[in-house]
């Protein structure tokens, strides 16, 4: 819906201005007009230049989506309507992004339509997994019930992806900087030294002379091994793409010691609450396994999964080929018989995802741990054996010139 700006006079002869949503600029008079306003300048809302810049445009963050979802919830769970929730939640938002969204919604839902189907129109900011909860909530008129249920699994799967970066960041920060270090060494640094030692005129260690190659090397070809890296990076996120390449470097990262268990981890997490959250919404289990693969984050994980699908599909427990996949341990297979002999299956889910989150931030306190002195050592071998390799000649000329005198 178009917005305008306006300015006038209200009744009490004070100069007001501000914006209107408007479906052209004539009812967008007779609003303001209705509202005992003296008009001066009503016009459309100019746009801003960023609009026409995708790359630049802002982006509806995961942040901005579960405070969505728990404000609605909330909302919705007081016994408001729907369309008033996202009116109120479209004026609080200050995601320019989804506000417009926001503001599609509302009319879609005044239209007529129902709230999953509004949403599902907008598959970047609501995936399939939010629409299909909606949509089996509306369906068995729990609504409030569904949304307080996804705002829990949004929060819960938005915290472990924050300890998972957490995890990431600190070793990819000091690897980076001990590179940059290092190439500086390399090749403004070592060169110094290689003037030295030639006007010196001494023999050089092996060490010495491996060392003043690689300098020569870095220093006559930095353009070549930035690119050549560029290049590498762009083929592996290339190869990464294709569906023969994910599956082969899943399969690499989760027996990737320390990492790959953290990453096993994560996905069982993650696979374990997204499943109990839709059978506890009411969604039919093939319909939720198929959402849960296609979510897993890893085609090893979701291979497991499609193929318990097919074989519940065949009339087979959740439990025995999710044992037969080797990638679930006893522990949650053990849970999901039992779920399924009591029927609880959902909340039984929804308790190895909580024993998982636990998992997870155990597992990166033990990586952090780890890391660190692994860093250290890989900082002191590095740059120390560069500073070592320098100054052994330095040593060799002072012994010489010591025996000379």
């Amino acid at each position: 819906m178009p917005e305008f700006v306006w300015k006038g006079i209200n009744r009490k002869g004070q100069k007001v201005h501000g914006e209107l949503e408007a479906d052209n600029l004539a009812i967008a008079r007779q609003i303001l007009e209705r509202q005992g306003l003296s008009l001066k300048s009503l016009k459309p809302k100019p746009k801003d230049i960023l609009e026409y810049i995708p790359v630049l445009q802002e982006k509806v963050k995961e942040k901005d989506l579960v405070l969505f979802t728990r404000q609605f919830s909330t909302m919705i769970d007081a016994g408001l309507p729907i369309i008033q929730c996202l009116e109120i939640l479209r004026d609080q938002t200050e995601n320019k992004a989804f506000r417009k969204v926001l503001r599609v919604l509302k009319k879609d839902v005044e239209e007529g339509a129902t709230f999953s189907e509004s949403l599902r129109k907008h598959p970047k900011v609501f995936d399939q997994l939010f629409v299909n909860l909606i949509a089996a909530g509306e369906a068995g008129g729990i609504l409030d019930v569904t949304l307080t249920r996804l705002a829990a699994y949004l929060e819960k799967v938005a915290s472990l992806k924050k300890k998972v970066r957490g995890a990431m960041t600190y070793p990819a920060i000091v690897v980076a900087i001990a590179v940059i270090v290092i190439m500086v060494i390399l090749i403004y640094v070592i060169p110094v030294f290689a003037g030295l030692f030639r006007d010196a005129g001494v023999a050089l260690p092996m060490l010495t002379m491996l060392v003043l190659s690689i300098s020569d090397f870095t220093k006559n070809y930095f353009h070549w091994i930035i690119l050549g890296a560029i290049i590498l990076a762009a083929l592996f996120r290339r190869f990464r793409k294709t569906q023969r390449g994910r599956e082969i470097t899943d399969r690499i990262f989760l027996r990737v010691p320390v990492f790959g268990i953290l990453l096993k981890k994560v996905a069982l997490a993650r696979v374990t609450r997204t499943l109990g959250t839709m059978l506890g919404s009411g969604v039919p289990i093939l319909e939720s396994m198929e959402l849960v693969a296609s979510t897993a984050g890893n085609t090893v994980v979701e291979k497991a999964i499609r193929d318990a699908r097919q074989a519940v599909s065949e009339g087979k427990t959740l439990a025995e080929p999710l044992e037969q996949s080797g990638i679930f341990p006893p522990m949650v297979v053990h849970m999901v018989s039992v779920g399924e002999a009591t029927g609880a299956l959902d909340t039984l889910l929804s308790k190895v995802a909580d024993f998982y989150d636990e998992e997870v931030d155990a597992t990166v306190e033990a990586l952090t741990s780890l890391l660190e002195p692994m860093l250290i050592v890989f900082l002191g071998v590095t740059i120390g054996g560069l500073l070592v390799a320098m100054y052994m000649p330095i040593f060799q000329l002072a012994d010489v010139v010591s025996r000379g005198t």
